[in-house]
């Protein structure tokens, strides 16, 4: 049986919205009534995070803070203990914030961290939503536009990824200047569906999705922080999971141009764009692809953790380091 939630905002105008029930009794995300489930190849995907409904949930959080966000970060892994870092923290674990869904990967916290980084306030999503997950891209992006609605005007992602072999190891950094989104390729976007012209127009260009400017900042950031020597720059795949890919798998990535292939961060990426956000996200290479067919050592997620734990110093640091050099716009 789900609850009532009653959010405030707008003076004294309500919303009621059903409450999702804890994943701490059950595996696996539940459905959120009338929001929209599991994808359902059946049937069209319908995006009940309407304006009104995401604006509410924003809400919610403004009235239980006294930040105002202007960064968002998504700390997957290698910055799982940046929030660490933050002060005057203010917590919301996903399961009590109304409509949110709850994080169900090994090594994500799954809670909202409102605080201050280097001077500057910030926003922290400590775990992420995968669509492997079986949520659908509306459930995945929905702390994207929660963050639009709070403020939020620059976005830094980090996700695990693995090398498609080149000059990449184990334990680089690949800062994302590009990206293949084959679940968006196949239909897949988090922008399909109607329009509204409140987040932004309905064709947007992603020439340019990554900010140039901010893949400057970070790379001088890296310079000084000593990730300079691990700091490469490159095209992400993004692929459904939860599998790891296949050896045939993995050459069609290296021949269409591909650097690296992980789960994640392009769907974030998109809507993020869509709304006027400015965007950065890296890949920590946690493993390399296998590319023969007698390979030994295939992926495993215990491996990613792994790779994730030794560089997190590093990456905290030259994560820190950014946040401090962005310029942001308080008008």
């Amino acid at each position: 049986m789900s609850t009532q939630t009653v959010l405030r905002y707008n003076g004294s105008a309500e919303r009621h919205f059903p409450r999702q029930n804890s994943l701490s009794e059950k595996s696996g995300p539940l459905p959120l009534k009338n929001i929209g489930n599991v994808a359902d190849f059946t049937r069209p995907q319908k995006n009940k995070y309407t304006y009104e409904v995401v604006e509410g949930i924003a809400k919610w959080l403004q009235e239980r803070t006294s930040i105002k966000p202007k960064i968002g970060i998504i700390c997957g892994t290698g910055l799982g203990g940046l929030t660490d870092e933050i002060t005057d923290k203010e917590e919301f674990p996903y399961t009590d914030i109304p409509l949110f869904p709850s994080s169900t990967v090994a090594g994500h916290a799954g809670k909202l961290v409102f605080g201050h980084l280097e001077d500057k306030e910030v926003i922290c999503c400590s775990g992420r939503f995968h669509y492997y997950e079986g949520y659908n891209n509306y459930q995945v992006t929905l702390s994207i536009r929660v963050m639009k609605i709070l403020g939020v005007t620059h976005l830094v992602m980090s996700n695990a990824a693995g090398g498609l072999p080149s000059d990449y190891n184990v334990g680089d950094i690949m800062i994302l200047k590009d990206h293949i989104n084959f679940i968006g390729l196949a239909g897949g976007s988090p922008l399909r569906g109607p329009n509204d012209e409140r987040w932004g127009e309905r064709f947007i260009s992603t020439t340019h999705i990554y900010d140039k400017e901010m893949r400057a900042l970070a790379k001088r950031a890296a310079e000084e922080s000593g990730l300079g020597p691990y700091l490469k720059e490159g095209v992400y795949c993004m692929v459904g999971g939860p599998n790891f890919e296949t050896v045939a798998e993995c050459r069609m990535l290296k021949l269409m141009g591909g650097d690296a292939v992980g789960m994640s961060t392009v769907a974030e990426s998109l809507v993020a764009a869509h709304s006027g956000i400015t965007v950065f996200a890296f890949s920590l290479i946690t493993n390399m692809c296998c590319m023969e067919y007698d390979d030994q050592s295939p992926p495993n997620h215990e491996e990613h953790l792994a790779i994730g734990q030794q560089r997190t110093s590093l990456i905290q640091g030259w994560i820190r380091n950014l946040v401090g050099k962005i310029q942001l716009n308080y008008e």
